[in-house]
């Protein structure tokens, strides 16, 4: 990690780290990289939790974000890091390894299938176009909705927080993408630009 060890604490920062590693039993991947500015990170932080752990989202599509969003944002340590819970969550392994290697998944459940246009049109084009708004509005709810967007920011601050400081795979993991070696694309995939295409992720 480019984030040096903190080697003495200030009291902020160590309470965020027992805050964290109570909820967490450690802190892992991007929280390493909050206790270097406790201040937001705590919020960040409790902001995650809620979206993981308390989001009317069911477990099954709050993983599935996490790992679209680590997908598109090539957060390889988040990849790593959840996707045997999305598989345990019930998601289709085989098209999880689609999306990872940048194919189509084709997801078999319809909520999985409208969720995975939603995020990645917004990720991609930065809109929801009517149809694919509507779709997703119909599947999951007004105040779901809501919430899927609001972690999709959340997980994607987290992504770049493990990008930037360059924060290591969890031990004994492989990375998980064939276009990414470290933290550079060695090869990029042929993004659609129109959502209507469809985003080969």
């Amino acid at each position: 990690m480019r984030l040096p060890p903190i080697s003495e604490p200030t009291q902020d920062q160590a309470s965020l780290h027992a805050r964290i590693t109570d909820r967490r039993g450690g802190v892992p991947g991007p929280f390493a990289v909050l206790l270097h500015s406790p201040h937001a990170g705590d919020k960040l932080e409790e902001l995650a939790t809620t979206c993981m752990r308390d989001s009317q989202l069911v477990p099954r599509l709050r993983e599935l974000t996490l790992l679209i969003v680590a997908r598109r944002l090539d957060a390889q340590h988040s990849w790593n890091a959840h996707i045997d819970k999305a598989v345990a969550a019930g998601v289709d392994r085989e098209a999880l390894d689609r999306l990872a290697r940048g194919e189509q998944p084709r997801f078999p459940r319809p909520d999985e299938d409208v969720l995975h246009q939603f995020v990645t049109q917004i990720l991609v084009e930065h809109f929801a176009d009517d149809e694919t708004y509507a779709a997703a509005l119909a599947e999951l709810g007004e105040s779901c909705l809501v919430e899927l967007v609001i972690a999709l920011g959340t997980f994607t601050t987290l992504a770049m927080l493990l990008n930037v400081f360059e924060v290591d795979l969890p031990p004994g993991s492989d990375p998980p993408f064939p276009d990414v070696r470290d933290f550079q694309r060695v090869l990029r995939p042929d993004h659609a630009d129109s959502p209507k295409a469809e985003p080969p992720l």
